[in-house]
């Protein structure tokens, strides 16, 4: 995988991350400067991983908002990794994304490509949530730490918690005061544990859903159609951001974007309500999709994928819901993910069988 494949990568990861997992351009210029430096990327299939092999996660953590301003020096991602293999006394042998979003599908290119190891065509979301327990892997019982965190100052603090809420809970306390982000690495998983636990093949989707819509835009189609068929989602909202509220509370990115409806929306309203990533879409006081579903936000003309910090006024957008990985919709994945837990007062109903404004309940 060279230079050229990380403008789809980034635009497509983007797509899944639902508003969040960190800025798809800045992940793109990083990811890029290491392979222009170090070679390019093998990217392997998890069936091509031996049972015994370590294959480590890496990402950003904390608010998106901060992310784009604060940028890292270059080398923080490295030496939360290396940190890891000291303290587990084995070296990687893979590295993988742990979600699939802007950033944090294309960072670890970075670390691969520097590393010389291969990354594996998976991640452990198949979209991207706002908190580190929010993996496939925790509903298998697999822990986050040992995990590792390092800072621009060149400050790196290893967490080893009872459970992986906790090592959320820390590690979002020592973020904060890192400035808002960190690089981590966690989630030491063995080739058994990577074929049984992750969602597989989310790097070549990112990179498939990037093509579609260049290819789509200069064939002059409707990419967000183009977008909807091959995620096999739903259109359920166009119109125009009319309000903004955005906060960064407690290492995350929080707020709601309101949006007026125009052609067969016209006269309605949409609220979208997020936490690093879009979580509720509602309707005239009526959820028309909740996480952990996906819910992506696109440029109604280009098909751009818009995250949650960088929405704005006058924006003319198309909101598509999209069904996430069915480990997600079983009682343990919706204790962990589901729209309870972000303190809303709903049960969730999967997209499919959701009316379009007129099913659900308020929040």
């Amino acid at each position: 995988m060279g230079e050229s494949d990380v403008d789809d990568i980034a635009v497509g990861a983007a797509v899944l991350g639902t508003g969040g997992g960190g800025s798809p351009y800045l992940g793109k210029l990083l990811a890029q400067q290491a392979i222009r430096k170090h070679g390019p990327v093998k990217v392997v299939d998890a069936s091509e991983v031996d049972d015994s092999a370590l294959v480590i996660c890496c990402a950003m953590m904390g608010a998106p908002t901060v992310v784009a301003e604060k940028l890292p020096r270059g080398d923080e991602l490295i030496k939360a990794f290396t940190t890891l293999e000291r303290y587990l006394g084995r070296t990687a042998t893979h590295t993988v994304s742990i979600e699939a979003g802007g950033m944090n599908s294309t960072t670890p290119l970075g670390v691969a490509t520097q590393l010389n190891i291969p990354l594996v065509d998976a991640d452990a979301m198949g979209r991207a949530f706002p908190e580190l327990q929010m993996v496939t892997p925790t509903l298998y019982g697999i822990r986050a730490s040992p995990m590792v965190l390092a800072d621009e100052k060149g400050n790196t603090v290893l967490i080893s918690a009872v459970d992986n809420y906790w090592t959320e809970r820390l590690a979002r306390s020592i973020t904060v005061d890192m400035g808002a982000t960190a690089s981590i690495a966690l989630y030491a998983l063995s080739g058994v544990q990577v074929k049984e636990t992750l969602v597989r093949g989310t790097i070549g989707l990112a990179q498939e859903l990037g093509r579609v819509l260049r290819d789509t835009r200069a064939a002059h189609g409707d990419p967000v159609t183009a977008i909807v068929d091959r995620l096999q989602g739903r259109l359920l909202f166009a119109g125009k951001v009319v309000d903004v509220a955005r906060r960064t509370e407690a290492g995350f990115a929080k707020g709601s974007a309101r949006v007026e409806g125009f052609d067969a929306d016209t006269g309605a309203f949409l609220e979208l309500q997020f936490q690093n990533e879009y979580l509720v879409a509602v309707r005239e006081g009526d959820v028309v999709v909740s996480v952990p579903d996906l819910i992506i936000t696109l440029d109604l003309d280009s098909g751009r994928p818009i995250t949650t910090d960088e929405i704005r006024y006058g924006f003319r957008v198309a909101v598509v819901g999209a069904p996430c990985d069915s480990r997600w919709r079983t009682t343990a994945g919706l204790e962990l993910v589901g729209p309870r837990y972000f303190g809303y007062d709903i049960d969730y109903t999967p997209l499919e069988s959701l009316g379009m404004g007129t099913a659900g309940g308020g929040t």
